[in-house]
């Protein structure tokens, strides 16, 4: 038999509800594979991760990364002076214009959007601005005009949910968008804050307490575990806790943030245990919740949690055969590059094309602090929790020529293989751009890739990936019936 292309007696009809990365990638593979497609997106294609958080926040950690980069300049000989009056140099301070910074990130987050809708556009997706919500498991109702009176009705064959998720916010801590602030605020401050507090140590509250301080700001960031990053490999935790305080930041741990009150000036956080902590302003990093109530998803027989996330199977449908979700509103991981990929294994397994069901364990996932923490697979605690029979190696990146040069310091690569067979199955790097040096270990994992056949691969001389060679190299397996025991 010759290769067969997916072809329907009909064009199927798909309604997707919510433009991020996961209802994106639905609409382009849904339209790629000859589908009617209907985007409905209420606040503008690329969603949340796009206007307000993911490319804002990535945006402004690059910014800080750069003030890093220029205050660091001096130890690889670089020195920036001016003269004064007088003719003697000056040494010049680092500002950041903060209104800049954010006008920018904005901006680039508005044509990141404004590229996303031309693509569907151009795929022939038809889309509708507006709130999308579901009647019974084959139409969408869409309020479009002002207060919501003009009403549009789609009826789908096969309906996607990616309505997102939008942060937590505590009764006793009410984002004011002035002083007390979530993730998705933090853009309309025309200054540094003087004292920025941020409430909650998981991903974001890390990335942009280091943000913040990295741009100049003083910084509390207020745990509530005994270590910053929670649920995250120990040791990657302890490097970056240490580099924050290095940098100045006081980490409170063991405290919980049992509210917060905006006195006019400043902020007030009151703990658990009584003492209060003053600031300028507060972060509230406490989580996120999902978008799912009022959009009909009960009625039409949509089983979730009760947190109110979508339950959905490894190719992302719902309890209703026709009705699939994407993205951080269901029980997978909450990562904009997991959205889209469930997007895409939806339409594909909705319209009959070849699907394969997603892998936890195959996602690499990055935070952005300084240094960036990527990590794939089975983790060192998986190991010691007896899930999996592996075998962990950890090479610092400082002993790296590459890392020497650049004037790096902290970090690692740390490689999991299984025992026996040497197969990779985990790893974590610590490190400047660990988002793109993640990328090798992932691609061995997914291609059952041993440790041998990774160190056989040539990285340039010298480079950072070369660490990832090195610690493959120090865990070859011996072939004890070749070599003789």
């Amino acid at each position: 038999m010759g290769s067969m292309s997916v072809s329907f007696e009909v064009t199927q009809s798909v309604a997707i509800i919510g433009g991020g990365p996961g209802g994106y990638e639905a609409a382009l593979a849904a339209a790629q594979l000859g589908a009617e497609v209907t985007l409905v997106e209420r606040a503008g294609v690329g969603g949340s991760a796009v206007i307000t958080d993911v490319v804002p926040s990535k945006s402004l950690i690059a910014t800080a990364d750069a003030a890093v980069a220029i205050a660091g300049a001096s130890d690889l000989g670089v020195q920036l002076f001016a003269k004064g009056k007088d003719g003697k140099p000056l040494k010049p301070e680092i500002a950041i214009n903060l209104s800049a910074v954010n006008k920018r990130l904005l901006a680039l987050a508005r044509q990141q959007s404004d590229d996303m809708r031309a693509s569907l556009v151009e795929a022939g997706v038809r889309i509708i601005s507006g709130h999308g919500r579901l009647e019974d498991d084959n139409a969408v109702v869409v309020s479009t005009g002002p207060g919501g009176t003009d009403f549009d009705r789609i009826e789908a064959d096969t309906l996607v949910i990616s309505v997102g998720a939008s942060p937590r916010e505590l009764p006793s801590a009410r984002p004011d968008g002035q002083r007390i602030l979530t993730w998705t605020q933090l853009y309309d401050m025309r200054d540094l804050p003087e004292h920025l507090i941020v409430v909650g140590s998981g991903v974001t509250g890390a990335e942009f307490a280091g943000a913040y301080m990295n741009l100049g700001a003083k910084v509390t960031l207020i745990s509530s575990r005994d270590q910053v990053l929670p649920g995250e490999d120990t040791d990657a935790a302890a490097v970056l806790e240490k580099v924050f305080k290095r940098g100045g930041m006081t980490v409170l741990s063991k405290s919980r943030a049992d509210k917060v009150e905006n006195t006019g000036d400043g902020v007030l956080v009151t703990l658990s245990d009584g003492t209060t902590v003053e600031g300028s302003h507060c972060l509230m990093a406490v989580g996120a919740i999902p978008n799912t109530r009022g959009i009909g998803l009960e009625q039409a027989g949509v089983q979730m949690t009760e947190s109110g996330h979508i339950q959905v199977n490894r190719v992302a449908r719902t309890s209703v055969p026709n009705i699939y979700a994407a993205g951080d509103c269901t029980t997978f991981i909450p990562l904009a590059s997991v959205a889209a990929m469930q997007g895409r294994t939806a339409v594909f397994h909705a319209l009959g094309d070849v699907v394969i069901p997603l892998e936890r364990r195959r996602v690499a996932s990055n935070i952005f602090t300084a240094p960036e923490i990527a990590t794939v697979g089975w983790q060192e605690k998986d190991i010691a929790d007896g899930l999996i029979q592996g075998v962990v190696h950890k090479l610092p990146l400082a002993a790296n020529p590459r890392a020497k040069m650049m004037g790096i310091k902290d970090g690692f690569v740390k490689l999991i293989a299984r025992q026996g067979s040497g197969s990779v199955i985990g790893g974590v790097i610590v490190g400047p751009r660990a988002s793109e040096l993640i990328y090798p270990i992932a691609i061995a994992i997914e291609r059952r890739l041993t440790v041998d056949q990774l160190s056989r691969v040539f990285a340039v001389y010298p480079s950072l990936s070369g660490t990832i060679t090195d610690s493959a190299r120090a865990m070859h397996v011996v072939d004890h019936a070749i070599y003789g025991a």
